[in-house]
Parts: structure tokens; C-alpha cells; sequence
């Protein structure tokens, strides 16, 4: 895992209080999320609005703003189906920090899922995040990017497996962490059956069939 932290604009300071409540207490939300929401979120924070407005870059339809949410954690961390709620419940893409613990051990860790916004319910993909880290880490400036698609993919190309190539989107780096996802347990899949195949020729067909995938899998995550 990565460990970075960026140093949001003043000029997008946001720093605004959202009740828990808000995301928990409309009928989408399963009672086990709500419980998740009591037991783990102390606090969230709509910290930073990297806009047009803010940061003097153009949006689009598909990132019209960014959004930064700080969650500060009751306990060891806040769970998936949390920061899955929240992201369906706002209508642009969110860049999460989570905080936990008090005093000198205080550490952070920043996460975010791929988000596609479109009719209805935005498309929420696998979430990825930095290693935890000291909430004193030095934080380091934007990546320098033309315009607001263009800084969401740059913000999130250390959190994901997959190095982003030059001129990729981020609807084309989350059609290639879905394959990616996908061949990783194709590959699961063929190692399993080669450590129980008994016989030798099929071991030879799965051995080939692995090499394969191991390959796609090589090519689809380097840049």
C-alpha cells in the first residue's frame, strides 16, 4: 500500500459538520449499516469542495466537483458499507480520510472507489486505500493536472493496483480494475485445481492455462 497524504487548497476549505444521521436514515440504508454508521463513525466532516470555484479547473459531467470527507473513526476503522452509503448519497466523487485515535498515536488513511456518476444511483467500484499513517506525515501538493477528470484520476492512481497511463480516464481505469478483479480470481480459481489435480496431463493444461492469465494480468497492471 501507498502512504500519501495531499495538501488540500485553503481555497477549498469547506469544513462543514454532516450528521451521520443524514445518510443512515432513509429507507436505502439496511439496518446493518445504520448499526455500522453508530458503532464506528464518531464524526464526518465535509472538509474540502475542489471545484471550478475553489481551484480554478474546469469540471465535467462525469466530475463536476470532488469532494473530500474526513470520518473520525470510534474505533480501529470504518468499514466499506459505511463510506458506500455516503458516496450514494452524494452526487459527486469523494475523496475519504479516515482518522483514528487520540493525541501522538493519531493516524490516517485515504481511501476512495472509482465513482461514476450518471442516472439515478452513481456506480460506487471497489474501494482502495493508503496504508495507515501518522497524522503528522507531511503532506504533499495536488498532482498538477488541466482540469477536474483529469486530477480525480491522478488522485486516485496511487490508492489503485493499476498504474494509470497517460491519457486514461477514469471510466477506463475502472473498466480495467474490473478485469483486473476479475482475472485475479480466475487465477485463484486455476491454482486451487492444480494443487488437487491428481493427474498429470490435466496439471500440464492448468499449469499452461495460469501462465496465461498470470500474463494478461502483468500486462493490464503495468503502465
Amino acid at each position: 500500500m501507498s502512504e500519501i497524504l495531499y495538501r488540500w487548497p485553503d481555497a477549498a476549505k469547506f469544513g462543514r459538520r454532516v450528521p451521520k444521521e443524514k445518510f443512515y436514515a432513509h429507507g436505502t440504508v439496511s439496518t446493518s449499516v445504520r448499526e455500522k454508521f453508530i458503532a464506528e463513525v464518531l464524526r464526518i466532516t465535509w472538509a474540502y469542495k475542489l471545484a471550478e470555484s475553489t481551484i480554478n479547473l474546469a469540471g465535467s459531467t462525469a466530475v463536476p466537483e470532488i469532494q473530500i470527507f474526513e470520518i473520525e473513526a470510534k474505533g480501529a476503522d470504518v468499514s466499506e458499507p459505511v463510506l458506500t452509503a455516503i458516496d450514494k448519497a452524494i452526487p459527486f466523487p469523494i475523496i475519504f480520510e479516515i482518522n483514528r485515535g487520540e493525541g501522538e498515536p493519531r493516524s490516517i488513511r485515504m481511501v476512495a472507489a472509482h465513482k461514476q456518476l450518471g442516472p439515478g444511483t452513481p456506480k460506487i467500484g471497489a474501494y482502495y486505500s493508503t496504508g495507515w499513517q501518522s497524522a503528522r506525515t507531511e503532506r504533499q501538493p495536488l498532482p498538477t493536472s488541466i482540469n477536474l477528470p483529469a486530477l480525480y484520476t491522478a488522485l486516485l492512481d496511487p490508492l489503485t493496483p493499476v498504474a494509470v497511463r497517460p491519457g486514461e480516464d477514469v471510466s477506463e481505469v475502472a473498466a480495467r480494475l474490473e478485469t483486473v478483479r476479475k482475472l485475479e480470481r480466475e487465477i485463484a480459481t486455476l491454482e486451487r485445481k492444480l494443487r488437487t489435480e491428481p493427474q498429470f496431463n490435466r496439471k500440464v493444461e492448468l499449469r499452461r492455462a495460469l501462465k496465461t492469465k498470470q500474463a494478461e494480468l502483468t500486462m493490464l497492471v503495468e503502465r
